[in-house]
């Protein structure tokens, strides 16, 4: 489904932020899944840069200078691309 997304968007180094590495500038290209209505209603949405702070079972993001955990299914549902 997220291969399908990234073909869509023509985005050739479109990854999921789970498979990000740690200490990427990234840009949010698509979010997809459940629980991301709730994450843009927090202000984490579309074209948003962020960087991943840390990776493991939690991974840590520093969105506009607050730093937010998410889980590792969460960051499957988030389509990134470097900056």
């Amino acid at each position: 489904m997220i291969a399908d997304i990234a073909r869509d968007l023509k985005v050739d180094n479109a990854t999921t932020l789970s498979q990000a590495s740690a200490g990427c500038q990234l840009r949010i290209r698509q979010l997809e899944g459940k629980a991301c209505q709730r994450l843009r209603e927090i202000g984490f949405c579309e074209e948003m840069e962020i960087c991943k702070l840390s990776d493991g079972r939690n991974m840590i993001c520093s969105v506009c200078g607050t730093r937010m955990a998410l889980s590792r299914k969460l960051g499957d549902q988030v389509l990134v691309e470097m900056v």
